[in-house]
């Protein structure tokens, strides 16, 4: 496992890639990164780069490679938000739905909570049914710059 922490306009961010891949996107290093090696790669590199595109509005899409490991409900979870268009946003129920299980949508926020690739995984456009913004691992003020910057580039 490689890992290296980049400054962001979001304060610093720690991209971790094995294999290949992105495998997490943390706000703070986590105890998990001392089994791993410091060190600036290619792919980290760019995925750091596509990062400050699209916080800066000038990119919609990533296309970095990805690697997303947690139970085969997380994983359908997590596909689902990789569905949500730029500039939308959806509530769990919505996801649970999305799933084929409609009563489902207290363990899709759990799975969202538990994205360990955020922004490029977009859990950030998953909000509460009746509009508000709840939890985001970032905090809520991250997830209100997110969904602005979105707003603001759609």
């Amino acid at each position: 496992m490689l890992f290296f922490g980049y400054q962001t306009a979001l304060g610093k961010l720690f991209l971790v890639e094995e294999n290949s891949k992105i495998t997490h996107l943390c706000f703070e290093k986590k105890d998990f990164m001392r089994a791993g090696l410091c060190q600036q790669t290619p792919l980290l590199d760019d995925a750091y780069r596509q990062i400050k595109e699209y916080l800066a509005g000038k990119r919609k899409i990533f296309d970095v490679p990805l690697a997303l490991q947690g139970t085969p409900f997380q994983q359908k979870v997590w596909r689902a938000l990789l569905d949500i268009p730029y500039g939308t946003t959806v509530s769990y129920k919505d996801i649970a739905a999305k799933i084929g299980n409609d009563k489902a949508y207290r363990a899709v926020g759990m799975a969202n909570n538990q994205n360990p690739i955020p922004i490029l995984v977009p859990c950030h456009r998953v909000i509460g049914s009746n509009g508000k913004l709840v939890g985001y691992a970032g905090g809520l003020a991250t997830k209100h710059r997110l969904l602005k910057i979105e707003s603001l580039y759609k």
